[in-house]
């Protein structure tokens, strides 16, 4: 079912069950107003009097239209139907009962009211003489609503006249509101499938005013920055890729066309190259590594779970003393016990992302202390620090300074970092240690994570 026909069934059901409840309502009001005046009429017959009590045990009632014996016998000789609800009535086995009837083609609003033992009434030869019943009996008065029940059955057809007249009105009415309604919803739609034809992503629709419609505008537009965004960087990341996969490849191919000679080299030499040659391996399975890191995008796999920060830790400060030991440098770690929500291998690749930058630019016998709280992790180095103009640029893809670039890496380490502190809500920051004197990462976790 398309929206717009859900729309015009919408408006024709609203207007439908409208129209029904209002003629229902009309209907049940004016027979209720009909029957309430005969009933009014039959109990203030019932309750009309024709003369006096007598004994202790009687009653005196009103004038009646029919009186009906406890034995079914009437006074006078009834033309209407005596059946059990009658005679229940009038042998004291049921109080007094108000109904609607039909006999001989005709309707009736019956009133049954019990007698008890020796009640008086008037009796039928004259308006004056009374008689009294020694056994229960019943009243019995009836009026004619023939006439009102063929106007409640004309109203009805009125009513259903008019319920049809409705609904068809409101069929017209839900094509027409439809068509008006979803006219913006498909301009809106046009200009999303010309988006999707031509994959232009710097195409923006009109924002258009506060409501739902502008709404979905602006949700559109900021759905297009984002995938344009996405595909900057794509593009951005292969160009970068690209550019640092040269460098090593060319070494490589340069490298293996002087192996090609390798009996006319020195042993020291050819040993040099076989070194050289490993290590620019080495910097292209990292720089891989990395970049399956990278598009992975701000969201891993898998399910976030409760992990310990402080063992993650550990883990890190305990691989990186191994690298440590080959510069001589000591590696101190001050960790307390803390549990945040994240993907373990990513934060633990995130820290010993850290550890490695530390290690990589500390020098021979330097330091490197990590902190670790309830939310946050801090590493410091006592190498030479970042400048403060080059700091904005520490977390950018493929971004290395100066003095990093005679040294081995890919420039994605720190890129990595960012994205997986992104990942679970925190923020990472560098500055300069005022003990150490070198480089602060450091890493905040919201406190909601604990």
């Amino acid at each position: 079912m398309t929206f717009r026909a859900r729309v015009i069934g919408a408006t024709v059901g609203v207007a439908a069950l409208a129209v029904i409840l209002a003629c229902l309502a009309s209907f049940i009001t004016a027979r209720s107003a009909l029957l309430r005046s005969v009933d009014e009429s039959l109990i203030q017959a019932s309750l009309s009097p024709l003369g006096h009590q007598i004994g202790d045990d009687s009653q005196f009632t009103g004038s009646y239209f029919e009186l009906v014996l406890a034995s079914g016998k009437t006074i006078p000789p009834s033309r209407v139907p005596i059946d059990g609800a009658i005679l229940q009535v009038a042998r004291g086995k049921a109080g007094q009962t108000l109904r609607t009837v039909e006999f001989g083609g005709q309707w009736y609003r019956e009133l049954i009211v019990p007698l008890p033992v020796n009640s008086v009434v008037g009796c039928a030869t004259s308006a004056t003489d009374l008689c009294q019943i020694k056994t229960t009996s019943a009243q019995l008065f009836i009026v004619n609503i023939t006439g009102q029940t063929q106007q409640l059955r004309n109203l009805v057809r009125t009513l259903l006249i008019v319920a049809g007249g409705g609904l068809l009105l409101a069929l017209v009415l839900g094509l027409v509101i439809a068509r008006a309604a979803l006219r913006p919803l498909e301009a809106v739609t046009n200009e999303i499938e010309s988006v999707a034809d031509t994959n232009d992503m710097t195409y923006r629709v009109a924002e258009g005013g506060p409501d739902e419609l502008g709404r979905l505008r602006r949700v559109f537009n900021r759905l297009l920055n984002t995938v344009q965004s996405s595909q900057t960087l794509q593009r951005q990341l292969v160009l970068d890729a690209s550019h640092e996969l040269r460098t090593p490849l060319t070494s490589l191919r340069t490298n293996a066309q002087v192996l090609a000679r390798a009996d006319q080299l020195e042993p020291e030499d050819l040993r040099q190259l076989t070194d050289d040659m490993v290590a620019q391996v080495d910097e292209l399975a990292a720089l891989v590594t990395d970049l399956g890191e990278l598009s992975r995008g701000e969201r891993s796999e898998g399910e976030p779970a409760a992990v310990r920060l402080d063992e993650c830790v550990d883990e890190c400060v305990d691989t990186a003393r191994t690298h440590a030991r080959i510069k001589n440098i000591t590696i101190d770690a001050h960790v307390e016990p803390a549990t945040i929500i994240a993907r373990r291998d990513r934060l633990v690749r995130a820290i010993s992302n850290l550890l490695t930058n530390a290690v990589k630019f500390t020098p021979e016998s330097g330091r490197i202390v990590v902190t670790s709280d309830d939310h946050r992790v801090v590493v410091a180095d006592s190498g030479p620090g970042i400048d403060d103009a080059e700091r904005p640029y520490v977390f950018d893809r493929f971004w290395r300074s100066a003095t990093a670039r005679s040294l081995p890496g890919s420039g994605l380490g720190l890129s990595i970092v960012a994205q997986v502190v992104a990942e679970i809500g925190g923020t990472v920051e560098v500055d300069r240690d005022p003990e150490l004197g070198g480089a602060r990462f450091t890493i905040e976790l919201p406190d909601e994570t604990h």
